[in-house]
């Protein structure tokens, strides 16, 4: 009976020195770097940065000479100044999507910022979506949420 107490016991406290481990790492990862969100290389930080704090209501939250960081609801989009020469047409595979109040609203609010609304709009029984493009001609999937 002690032995299984004694393995007990050991077990527990291996357990919570994982737990402990993994709560600690969680909290140190957390004050870092952004763990998810999306890098998009722009020439003009700064004017591309205006047109996601404006339309999607992010915030910047750190600044550099290479890049600006923006923040909403634990999304991250960091605009970074390209390590490269870009090429002037470039098709890119990954597409942000991003939640709004109003596609209509939002449609002629990323015209008025120097983006584009382009032609058509989907819906299903949970969201409707619609396409735009920021300044840069980055595609944007924009999604209203049925209330």
């Amino acid at each position: 009976m002690s032995n299984k107490i004694n393995y007990f016991a050991l077990v527990l406290f291996v357990l919570s020195v994982l737990f402990q481990t993994t709560v600690h790492g969680k909290e140190k990862h957390m004050s870092g770097p952004a763990q998810n969100g999306v890098l998009i290389y722009s020439s003009d930080l700064s004017n591309l940065s205006e047109f996601y704090e404006k339309l999607f209501g992010m915030r910047v939250v750190r600044t550099t000479n290479d890049f600006i960081n923006l923040e909403t609801n634990g999304f991250n989009l960091i605009i970074h100044v390209p390590p490269f020469d870009m090429p002037t047409k470039v098709f890119s595979p990954i597409k942000l999507f991003l939640t709004v109040d109003d596609i209509t609203i939002s449609r002629e609010e990323a015209v008025k910022l120097g983006g584009q609304a382009f032609e058509g709009e989907w819906s299903n029984p949970i969201f409707k979506v619609s396409n735009i493009a920021d300044r840069d001609g980055n595609h944007i999937q924009i999604r209203q949420f049925n209330k």
